[in-house]
């Protein structure tokens, strides 16, 4: 387990990001591309995929839920009190000619969360919940699909100043990494999805983790699957703790194994 980092927590909190290099293992990526090829053959043939619930598909996916190496900072940056939100899976072939999708090769600039949006106080909305892109592809150069963000914007009232992800804005930059590294980021950054323009595709593998009282996107209750075999910290993180609705508010400590990694 990793210790809690002062100067992570801080970037965090005042630029909306992270990104860590050399998270995974090469083997580790080599199995998850294997897991990707799969799902990938069992969807329609598309320039773009968005596979959500992605841990149900595979375990090489569902390995990453309580991956040891991201896991114990995202206990410092949320609480311990949390369980998986969504586990999406994004692919983009290489797409020059900037072709719309069913699925959409490229996503213009938005904050995560439901329709109607989270409640604005001062018009700033707070942080609901955190998201870990893993990336799986080569992003080590811009337009190759990356995630574009506006550094600091969940911490000031903002608004694009066009929404159209092709236009390049002065104040955004792209996430570029290797195979491997880690994202993370609030649901409350402004971020985009870019085209790609390269001959790379592009793989990214989405965990997002939120408060144990919040309704998640995967599912209303995780499959016996997932379930079975599951670790004290999984079940939690699957948001299975009890019978009774009010444990999600408050829970008993034995219900949320996570609290020891608090401090």
């Amino acid at each position: 387990m990793i210790k809690s980092n002062s100067e992570w927590i801080q970037k965090f909190n005042d630029e909306g990001y992270l990104l860590l290099k050399g998270v995974l293992s090469e083997d580790k990526v080599r199995r998850l591309n294997a897991a990707v090829d799969g799902i990938l053959d069992e969807e329609p043939e598309s320039l773009s995929y968005n596979v959500y619930n992605s841990v149900e598909r595979h375990d090489e996916i569902a390995s990453l839920i309580d991956e040891p190496s991201v896991l114990p900072l995202i206990v410092q940056l949320l609480g311990y009190n949390i369980q998986l939100h969504i586990s999406h899976l994004t692919v983009r072939k290489p797409n020059p000619g900037d072709v719309q999708t069913a699925t959409n090769s490229f996503i213009n600039w938005h904050q995560d969360g439901p329709h109607p949006q989270f409640p604005k106080i001062g018009g700033l909305t707070a942080t609901y919940y955190i998201k870990v892109c893993y990336i799986l592809s080569d992003m080590s150069e811009p337009n190759r699909g990356n995630t574009k963000i506006i550094p600091s914007s969940h911490n000031r009232v903002y608004r694009p100043e066009s929404d159209n992800v092709r236009a390049t804005l002065s104040d955004e930059i792209q996430i570029c990494g290797d195979p491997g590294d880690v994202f993370i980021f609030p649901q409350n950054l402004w971020h985009s999805g870019a085209p790609n323009h390269s001959t790379e595709t592009r793989r990214q593998l989405f965990l997002g983790y939120s408060p144990i009282w919040m309704r998640p996107i995967d599912y209303k209750v995780p499959s016996e699957r997932l379930l079975k075999d599951a670790s004290p910290i999984r079940k939690q993180l699957l948001g299975s703790i009890s019978d009774n609705p009010f444990n999600y508010y408050v829970p008993d400590d034995s219900m949320v194994p996570l609290k020891e990694w608090s401090w």
